[in-house]
């Protein structure tokens, strides 16, 4: 791993130095990696991979083999003891990943059809189509969660710089946020990005911004009573470790599952996880999207209709309680297909 970490950083121009600055990790620690005298954290691989722009599966397999080599050394039992744990760790991963159902395999199928349909269209970046979409899905996603705007006032809004009368400032605000998410989506995907922990904060800080400003951007806190006496825990830390393990979850399977199985999954799981005090739903339809959009697919908008959000709502409840998973897939799949036909079909006019 210390050749491909030193290699990645002399192909960007970048000296230990500036490497350290970026990634807040001491520069003599960036030089121990570096002559293997010393082996990064995980956080330390995930951050360097994204500024070296090494690939994720290549250098994590790099520093697993490297942990597990340093644990278990030239033991005597060593590689009956690695023969063992793959086999479990096989099971554990056949066991994790349900096998799709026939129902929601027909409908994946359709998706991808459309898909490839869609990608014989020349890509016309910032479209009036294109455009709507977005607006649609601002007004659509603010919606959800009570705002008032109309599409034509969140148009307004976001557009001309408008005050809405009658309309209260969060609500404005809300349709500037979610609008600014989404332009800092496209710019993680244009980067090629990796989708991570910091950029669930910063879609959280951008949502929030302006509205509820000390909980932007910053994990919940929940008072736990030991021995009589309540005080505030590390719970974030927690809650961290269970969003790192999500994402490196996402990094492992999102060339091998669905896309549209990874949006949903990932969705689900980020509010089970429930990260934040509010903002939840919002931040976690854009991570859904943002998946969606890294894997060429279109945003699958919720359209603003009462039996559209009782679906949604019904379907996800499902999900987070292990009711039905599938439940929860097929209808963002749904979602997935209907934004595809209806791209499509103005394009095919």
């Amino acid at each position: 791993m210390k050749t491909l970490l030193k290699d990645a950083r002399e192909l960007k121009n970048l000296k230990t130095r500036e490497v350290a600055q970026l990634l807040a990790i001491d520069q003599a620690l960036i030089s121990k990696f570096e002559s293997g005298t010393r082996k990064p954290t995980k956080e330390q691989v995930i951050k360097l991979a994204t500024l070296l722009e090494i690939d994720f599966e290549t250098i994590m397999v790099s520093w697993l083999k490297e942990k597990i080599i340093h644990e278990i050394g030239q033991d005597e039992f060593a590689l009956k003891a690695l023969r063992a744990a793959e086999e479990q760790i096989k099971l554990n991963i056949s066991s994790s990943i349900k096998k799709v159902s026939t129902l929601l395999q027909q409908l994946l199928d359709e998706i991808d059809i459309l898909k490839a349909k869609l990608n014989t269209f020349p890509q016309i970046e910032n479209s009036a189509v294109n455009q709507a979409i977005e607006l649609e899905y601002t007004y659509g996603s603010n919606w959800m969660e009570g705002n008032t705007l109309s599409l034509a006032e969140t148009a307004l809004v976001i557009n001309e710089g408008q005050t809405i009368s009658g309309k209260t400032m969060r609500e404005h605000l809300e349709a500037i946020n979610h609008q600014e998410a989404i332009v800092f989506i496209q710019n993680r995907i244009q980067k090629n990005s990796v989708l991570d922990e910091k950029t669930l904060i910063s879609l959280h800080t951008i949502i929030l911004r302006g509205i509820v400003p000390k909980e932007a951007g910053h994990y919940r806190t929940v008072a736990i009573t030991i021995k009589d006496k309540s005080f505030n825990p590390c719970e974030p830390v927690t809650i961290s470790k269970e969003i790192e393990t999500l994402f490196n979850w996402y990094e492992l399977n999102k060339n091998s599952v669905h896309p549209i199985i990874l949006a949903a999954t990932i969705k689900e799981r980020l509010l089970t996880i429930h990260p934040f005090i509010n903002g939840n739903g919002k931040v976690s339809r854009l991570i859904m999207n943002l998946v969606l959009l890294q894997h060429g697919y279109l945003i699958a908008n919720i359209k603003a209709e009462d039996d559209k959000r009782n679906l949604y709502y019904k379907t996800l409840k499902g999900s987070i309680t292990k009711e039905s998973k599938d439940d929860f897939i097929r209808f963002v799949a749904q979602i997935e297909k209907e934004s595809l036909k209806q791209y499509i079909g103005t394009f095919s006019k």
